[in-house]
């Protein structure tokens, strides 16, 4: 853009600031309900007996379940049509194509802060009242050129209660020009291999005992208990002491789903993800191989195997028994 196209740009899009997104406030599809919660907490590992537990609720100080705080923001979501769909038309979604129709078509969520100020209860109606509430200045980042742009939502009930709030920000950036390439011989292509695994300080040490063929499970060494995926501290006792034992891939499917579309390069179709539940008592990520996806069922008995799938990936997979 010329420095006169982006001041016009800049003049429509600093419009959008202090909009609603929605006319007036928007009711949760569902009631807070027991079922959502109860899957919400195994998804999730979520174990506190306030919120799943209706004996132990009823004997407590409140009388009744309430939900995890952490739903707050799933009561009012739209759900899975969204991605057959697309999005129903509101302030948010214009402002989104207005960027897309400038050329800041990239998106890249940056952080999300939530304040939780009273709780939900089973039968509680969710409305949420959301607005766009700043956009920055432009700016220059490994991205690309882009702006930030932050919503404010308040979640509240029928009462008019006031449950919280949330401050989400994204990054609408123009993505990078693609360099068009061509093999300068006749040489094969590079066959494209899975995306590397993310090795950090915390989980470099996970990765490196797969590629050595082993899966490893941390340990709290002050309480022993055994948590998955790699992390610095306990949830149970808050210790950052800690030591690892060896799994032995025994395992039983919690859940699975087969991915469709869309087909990344290097991954091997049909892909079955599951939920593995090992037999030390943690849980594990990973594929389901060795059979016709008709024939995998939850409950169903897995071996796992550490097996190097391509060129720079070694990784657990697990089998029927």
């Amino acid at each position: 853009m010329t420095p006169e196209e982006t001041k016009a740009f800049e003049e429509k899009v600093y419009a959008f600031v202090g909009k609603p997104i929605y006319t007036g406030s928007r009711r949760g599809h569902d009631d807070v309900n027991s079922a959502m919660i109860r899957q919400w907490c195994e998804i999730m590992g979520e174990k506190n007996p306030a919120y799943t537990d209706q004996n132990w609720a009823e004997q407590s100080s409140r009388g009744h379940l309430i939900a995890p705080p952490a739903m707050m923001y799933a009561w009012t979501q739209e759900g899975y049509k969204v991605a057959s769909e697309g999005r129903p038309t509101d302030g948010q979604v214009e402002m989104v194509k207005f960027f897309d129709s400038h050329g800041f078509s990239g998106s890249l969520g940056t952080n999300v802060d939530q304040e939780y100020f009273a709780e939900a209860k089973v039968g509680d109606a969710i409305f949420e009242e959301s607005m766009i509430e700043s956009i920055s200045e432009q700016k220059t980042t490994g991205r690309g050129i882009g702006y930030f742009f932050e919503t404010y939502a308040k979640f509240t009930n029928q009462d008019g209660i006031l449950l919280g709030t949330q401050r989400f920000r994204v990054f609408k950036f123009i993505p990078p020009a693609q360099e068009d390439s061509a093999p300068s011989n006749d040489s094969a292509l590079e066959v494209p291999t899975r995306a590397n695994s993310p090795r950090g300080q915390d989980n470099k040490w996970w990765w490196d005992a797969c590629d050595d063929g082993k899966v490893l499970i941390q340990r709290c060494s002050s309480c022993q208990a055994l948590r998955h995926p790699p992390r610095p501290m306990c949830g149970e006792c808050q210790s950052t002491e800690w030591d690892s034992i060896e799994s032995t891939l025994d395992g039983e499917l919690f859940s699975f789903v087969e991915l469709h579309h869309p087909k990344f390069p290097g991954y091997q179709y049909p892909l079955i993800v599951g939920v593995i539940s090992l037999a030390e008592g943690t849980r594990i990520i990973a594929n389901v191989v060795g059979c016709d996806v008709k024939d995998v069922v939850i409950g169903m008995k897995l071996k796992g195997k550490v097996e190097k799938i391509d060129e720079k990936n070694t990784l657990p997979q697990f089998y029927p028994v």
